[in-house]
């Protein structure tokens, strides 16, 4: 370590600090990141679960987590369910699926999701 990367590390924010530890845990798993996702395109992206929630959807239940990686946030929501096992803030997971622009964010509905250590 330099005395020019001492001097970086000292004067980033909290924020860009967690951003690049994000980026460097998602880098080596040939995956899109989620500031690169585009809605309507099958994406297999990666991040850490920072939000969960329990939203209605048409009168029915719905558990909706929100994953960032360094790049930016995208939303998985499993409809019918109000948890799924292993899947709690902090934890790393892979989604697959096809996301869709909604309310100025992007959703994947029913990804199918892979959990990491």
């Amino acid at each position: 370590m330099g005395l020019r990367d001492l001097a970086k590390r000292l004067t980033a924010t909290v924020e860009q600090i967690d951003d690049e530890r994000l980026q460097d845990r998602f880098a080596g798993l040939a995956l899109t990141s989620l500031g690169d996702l585009e809605a309507r395109v099958a994406a297999r992206v990666g991040g850490e679960v920072s939000r969960t929630r329990i939203v209605p959807r048409s009168g029915v239940p719905s558990f909706e987590i929100t994953v960032a990686d360094g790049t930016g946030t995208a939303v998985a929501v499993f409809t019918g369910r109000r948890y799924l096992a292993g899947l709690e803030h902090g934890r790393a997971v892979v989604l697959e699926g096809v996301a869709r622009a909604e309310r100025g964010r992007l959703v994947m509905l029913n990804p199918a999701y892979t959990l990491l250590p």
